[in-house]
């Protein structure tokens, strides 16, 4: 039988291509948050095969390990619930009420849980004594708080607004507001990075760099429309990690470097990819929110694996249950390969950008960019 000359040689090489160590899958599991569906699915990190399905109420979106790591806490914001979990099992503890816990975190010191309500306008201060929740103070905080973002030492949360492209800075001691920035339309994920607040901005196209001593935009780094949320990537040599921002509308991830923000390189992740979350072998665990579906993806290859999980899946963890090791693999045969997308701005320092006045929908839908200065939202019943 002829085979063409390409041919040949690729099976050649591939042939002659040496085994690699490449860490083993590793052991753990991987909570993924159903929002569409009421469930959470518990998969094994090894195999990706369901451990269980555990059902909710309502709604789940977001979750955080308590400082101790010994509990997983999930808010059911449909049903007014915050979920306690064993991470190392994915048996439920316990259930308490308590009021539309849309996006949740805990401060540095582990001593204050901020809990934001998206459709009731409101952010909540629980003390934390490491066993049980007590609520310290309750803002009125209209319109749409979000995400959450702490300062080192504790002393400040900062909420993202979605509906009036606002942060606000809150005092933990006092409760009380510090200040509040405009940032762009729709402001969504935001994370603390180099004494910086960096902000993704989910009805634009990039993420805002905040001063917050000064409470001013020091730049805008270009990463696709629907810049949603921001996760730092495991640390290299004791430095911090790269940054990841998912972009929805664009269905891409961009890594940024940590000390210039520069882009890195750009992953196509289909789906509208939201949430983010890290094993040991460095590989990231995204949630494709359009698709139903789970991506596995190697940062360095830009390879995806993606598997159905269920409808509209938000929040994603990774928790690991026991010692990671190598071994000597032959080449990887991924489920769907990605190539990398070059990067324009790859070369060169961020660009900076006039923000745009499209907006992003929040729900399970692919959004689409509406008219010029008409900002487009869900009813809160589909948030």
């Amino acid at each position: 039988m002829w085979l063409p000359r390409a041919a040949v040689l690729a099976t050649l090489l591939l042939a002659a291509a040496p085994l690699r160590a490449e860490p083993a899958p590793p052991n753990g599991l991987v909570y993924v948050l159903n929002s569409g569906e009421a469930n959470i699915l518990v998969l094994d990190a090894a195999t990706r095969e369901e451990v269980r399905r555990i059902p909710v109420l309502r709604e789940v979106h977001h979750l955080s390990l308590t400082p101790d790591g010994k509990r997983l806490m999930v808010g059911d914001s449909g049903a007014n619930e915050m979920l306690f979990i064993d991470p190392k099992t994915g048996e439920m503890l316990s259930r308490e009420a308590l009021s539309n816990p849309y996006h949740l975190g805990f401060s540095p010191d582990g001593k204050t849980l901020v809990i934001t309500s998206l459709r009731r306008d409101q952010v909540d201060l629980y003390a934390w004594d490491g066993s049980k929740l007590a609520l310290s103070t309750r803002l009125r905080l209209p319109d749409m708080p979000s995400h959450i973002a702490f300062s080192p030492d504790s002393k400040l949360a900062f909420i993202t607004l979605q509906g009036t492209n606002d942060i606000t800075a809150i005092e933990l001691a006092t409760g009380k507001t510090a200040w509040n920035l405009k940032v762009g339309p729709q402001p969504a994920g935001i994370i603390w990075h180099e004494g910086k607040l960096l902000v993704g901005i989910m009805g634009s196209d990039h993420v805002a760099v905040v001063n917050p001593d000064t409470q001013q935009i020091e730049r805008r780094v270009k990463v696709g429309r629907g810049a949603h949320a921001l996760f730092p990537g495991p640390a290299r040599d004791g430095k911090p990690g790269l940054l990841y921002v998912t972009s929805r509308v664009d269905s891409r991830i961009t890594v940024l470097d940590p000390a210039t923000l520069d882009t890195v390189r750009v992953l196509d992740v289909p789906g509208g990819p939201d949430c983010v979350t890290f094993d040991p072998t460095g590989r990231m665990w995204v949630t494709q929110r359009w698709l139903g579906r789970i991506a596995l993806v190697d940062p360095e290859t830009g390879v995806v694996a993606s598997q159905h999980v269920g409808r509209s899946p938000h929040g994603i963890l990774f928790e690991p249950t026991g010692a990671v090791t190598p071994v000597a693999m032959g080449p990887a045969l991924p489920v769907a390969a990605m190539p990398l997308v070059p990067s324009p701005q790859a070369a060169g320092p961020a660009e900076a950008i006039p923000a745009s006045t499209g907006g992003v929908a929040e729900d399970e839908r692919p959004p689409t960019p509406p008219p010029a200065g008409r900002r487009l939202f869900t009813p809160r019943s589909q948030r």
